[in-house]
């Protein structure tokens, strides 16, 4: 080995602990598994043109669609307040980014949201001891008066046929009351981006194997997977995004 090789090497070895160091890391360019990149494949391939962001939270996913260069349209439904003002502020700023103040469900109604410490794990349904346990700051700090509406009372006033839709669904274990309510919104949207429990961490939502059944049964195909909650200890997985579509 030349003195010149092993120098090279050391000064990558020392880079990248650097970057480690700070929560980076270098790794082989390829866009099939870098898993936001290959989203952007998916995105093009798909000609999708208009994003339903349920669960907007306070615009984080939307931000990070439009940095990896979507330009299309944008939805965000979000129903906590403290969230909501976030992404108004953010969604101003873009003449293609709209924001809507409610959750969407199976049924019109008003309801209690569990808001968590966090913010991003608020969820109407009742969280469960393994979530808790693995993500103290999501336990439950209060509760919040919500408006919910469904896909199909907004659809026809957000969308038009031949659009290329994707329905994004992230509502912390109530993903399946977001399908059913858009029983009718379905024939028009050609691809669903929902996360996936792989263990229960709500109670009365479905599983990762179950919600795959319900979207195949309604012509869907799984064609990717992006990881999501983990156990930063033991590396274990708890949570993915599936993204769907009707081919």
């Amino acid at each position: 080995m030349s003195q010149g090789t092993a120098g090279y090497r050391l000064l990558k070895k020392l880079g990248r602990d650097l970057l480690r160091k700070h929560g980076r890391d270098l790794i082989p360019f390829d866009p099939r598994y870098h898993y936001p990149l290959r989203r952007r494949m998916l995105f093009e391939a798909y000609n999708i043109n208009l994003v339903l962001d349920v669960g907007g939270s306070d615009g984080g996913y939307a931000g990070n669609l439009r940095s990896l260069g979507y330009q299309g349209r944008i939805v965000s439904f979000e129903p906590l307040a403290y969230n909501f003002a976030k992404l108004q502020t953010r969604s101003q700023a873009d003449g293609a980014w709209e924001a809507m103040n409610c959750a969407l469900g199976n049924e019109e109604r008003t309801a209690e949201i569990n808001v968590a410490g966090n913010y991003d794990s608020s969820s109407l349904l009742p969280m469960l001891a393994l979530h808790a346990e693995y993500a103290p700051e999501s336990q439950y700090v209060g509760k919040e008066q919500i408006k919910v509406t469904t896909l199909d009372k907004v659809f026809a006033s957000l969308c038009s046929p031949g659009q290329g839709i994707l329905l994004k669904i992230d509502t912390q274990g109530s993903e399946q009351s977001v399908i059913e309510g858009a029983a009718r919104s379905l024939a028009w949207i050609s691809t669903i981006q929902v996360e996936m429990s792989l263990v229960p961490l709500y109670e009365g939502e479905l599983l990762i194997h179950e919600m795959c059944q319900l979207l195949y049964g309604k012509g869907y195909c799984l064609v990717s997977i992006e990881p999501g909650f983990t156990d930063r200890q033991t590396g274990r997985l708890f949570q993915v995004d599936g993204i769907f579509h009707r081919f």
